[in-house]
């Protein structure tokens, strides 16, 4: 009854803010290059996108990477006890290692376990997130069959010298500090921001020790904290004769202590090193050469006793060439290379493997149509060739109808750690399959703007662990159904944006669990964010400069932790206020509640969730 409850009032908030679209909406057109690897409009992208700004991240004052992206549409998130420790993110229901991480353009993640260190990547040094839902395997090869999440580091966009700083502290003990130097002048920029956080945290695990382990399987009451000290540099160059050229770095350290049997300590490190360089022949023809390593070294201890290490290292390297056949037509081909090494405590059989891919893109608008057809070729060294494909449409049927329609498949290749792991492995594994379709509308009302989408995943040749061989395998079919709503509009001075997303991921392999609902996806989630910005005003004879405040909603439904749907994990509802005032021109003060209601919840069963909280900032930037 309660998620019924939940829903019924999130579908309320929907039909509120349907009838009462009627002011300015947000009709800022944010410029994205990950969803066709070409620089488009948010109103152009037939796919469904996101992107979050460094102007959100500030105004929601959000600690992490991990915070950002919770309740985005389409999202589900599961995190093992607070700030700092492992967190796996869901697009759309698939699994975690579904999602292609980059980081400026580069392949980020561990080659062992598949996935990225989310809760390692310092929130200061971004500039901006797109979010990709929909398979993209055509356009990048494996991994991608839930989506792209694409972090950018910040970037110089004033002329002259400017110096960034902020200061803050709150619950938990949590201090945390960041400073910054962007310069930009004629044709070069650069930027170099450096930051820490430190925290004692809570304790992060309640599990029960053997024999009748759960969670953690140890009972270890203490705070779990986590410390982090990150940099990053990027620069720019544009030469006369049209040369443009970019390099990137970014380091983030982490130590994070949590619960565990076999260790509960750990440092992990993870290091992106890039560049770009784009050049124009001609003026219908751009070559873009991009280049990186990635880097991601963990080290684990029990105590002070040291007990394994994993270390892996993706080397990339892409050449892509966009022609402009005409002002309707745009021809992108191009190829990359990918090269993925292992170096461990524990004994792999392999420890190495590369990937050849040729890509292709056309992009084509006929009257009031736009057509996207995609195809990739990839040649890996272990699972041979594999072909994918994608294909899009839109349709603008007034100033305020959009109709999309998209089929695509996509696939994930097998990782180190369920290939070769020592005992718990299956080198006869094969690669994931996807294939998926989608229907989507949006337009604007009254200069709100409104998008809904539908969708259906089928995935075959799914990885789990099979209790017949005590080892991973090609078991699971699964079929993931789903609806995603947003609504962005503005009333009466209160910027108000919300979502609702839907979701059947259903288990359809025969046997026990078939029809039973994945891990760890909520079947309902609903977010609203409600803002307001007030300009200099004037109270008890006292004048004020600008300030603003904001809130938000959070409501996460039922799931379940396991996938016989026995351990279930409760529905929620998260609410969290912000306010900022700006003492002058340059200086900021903020503050921020999260949890009003000290609710306590689990996204993986018996790892702690932070209850009510604060934290105030002191930030300097110059207008």
């Amino acid at each position: 009854m309660k998620d019924y409850r939940l829903l019924v009032i999130a579908v309320l908030y929907l039909s509120v803010l349907g009838a009462a679209l009627a002011e300015n909406g947000n009709s800022r057109k944010a410029v994205i290059i990950t969803a066709n690897r070409t620089a488009q409009t948010a109103d152009e992208i037939l796919s469904s996108v996101t992107v979050i700004s460094r102007k959100d991240i500030e105004r929601r004052q959000v600690r992490s990477v991990v915070d950002l992206l919770r309740g985005t549409q389409g999202i589900s998130i599961a995190n093992y006890g607070g700030p700092g420790k492992s967190t796996s993110v869901f697009i759309r229901g698939t699994e975690s290692d579904h999602i292609l991480v980059l980081i400026d353009g580069v392949r980020a993640g561990s080659a062992t376990s598949g996935g990225a260190a989310y809760e390692n990547i310092p929130i200061e040094q971004i500039e901006r997130i797109e979010i990709v839902r929909g398979p993209r395997s055509s356009l990048y090869g494996s991994e991608a069959i839930g989506g792209v999440i694409h972090i950018f580091t910040r970037k110089s966009r004033k002329e002259g010298l400017t110096p960034s700083f902020s200061i803050s502290g709150g619950s938990y003990s949590t201090f945390a500090g960041s400073a910054g130097l962007a310069g930009r002048k004629k044709n070069g920029w650069f930027n170099i921001n450096i930051s820490g956080k430190n925290t004692n945290g809570f304790n992060s695990c309640t599990g029960k020790s053997f024999p009748n382990g759960a969670g953690c399987y140890t009972n270890e009451p203490d705070k779990d904290g986590y410390h982090n000290v990150a940099g990053s540099f990027r620069a720019g160059y544009l030469f006369k004769n049209g040369l443009n050229i970019e390099t990137n770095f970014l380091q983030s350290s982490g130590k994070n202590n949590y619960d565990g049997t076999f260790s509960n300590k750990s440092e992990l490190t993870q290091r992106i090193f890039g560049g770009k360089a784009l050049y124009s022949p001609f003026p219908f023809w751009r070559i873009t050469f991009t280049g990186g390593r990635s880097r991601e070294n963990s080290r684990d201890f029990l105590g002070k006793k040291y007990t394994s290490r994993f270390n892996s290292r993706r080397d990339t390297i892409t050449l892509q060439n966009d022609f402009t056949l005409n002002k309707s037509h745009l021809l992108t081909v191009g190829a990359d290379y990918k090269k993925d090494n292992v170096s461990s405590s524990e004994d792999f059989t392999v420890t190495s493997r590369n990937n050849w891919g040729v890509f292709a893109q056309h992009q084509a608008t006929v009257f009031k149509q736009n057509l996207e057809l995609s195809i990739r070729y990839d040649e890996n060294e272990q699972f041979g060739g594999n072909v994918t494909g994608g294909v899009g449409w839109g349709y603008t049927v007034t100033e305020w109808l959009r109709l999309t329609a998209s089929f695509g498949t996509a696939y994930k290749a097998p990782t180190f750690n369920e290939l070769y792991y020592p005992g718990y492995s299956n080198a006869n594994l094969r690669p994931e399959e996807s294939l998926s379709f989608e229907l989507g509308t949006s337009g604007k009302i009254k200069q709100a703007n409104w998008a809904f989408n539908i969708y259906e995943t089928q995935i075959s040749d799914l990885i789990a662990y099979d209790a017949t061989i005590f080892a991973p395998n090609n078991i699971n079919k699964v079929k993931i159904r789903g609806f995603e709503g947003m609504i962005s509009t503005r009333i009466k001075g209160w910027q108000i944006s919300t979502n609702l997303t839907l979701l059947d991921p259903q288990n359809k392999s025969y046997g026990v669990n078939r029809g039973n609902i994945l891990p760890r996806r909520a079947k309902q989630s609903f977010r609203l964010d409600v803002n307001r910005k007030f300009d200099k005003f004037t109270l008890f004879g006292l004048s004020f400069n600008e300030s603003r405040i904001g809130t938000q909603l959070l409501v996460v439904g039922q799931r379940y932790d396991d996938l016989a749907n026995i351990r279930k994990l409760g529905s929620y509802v998260k609410l969290d206020i912000h306010g900022e005032y700006k003492m002058n021109q340059n200086w900021l003060l903020q503050g921020r509640i999260e949890n009003i209601s000290n609710e306590r919840y689990e996204t993986a069963s018996f790892y702690n969730q932070p209850g009510r909280n604060f934290f105030i900032t002191l930030r300097y930037q110059p207008s």
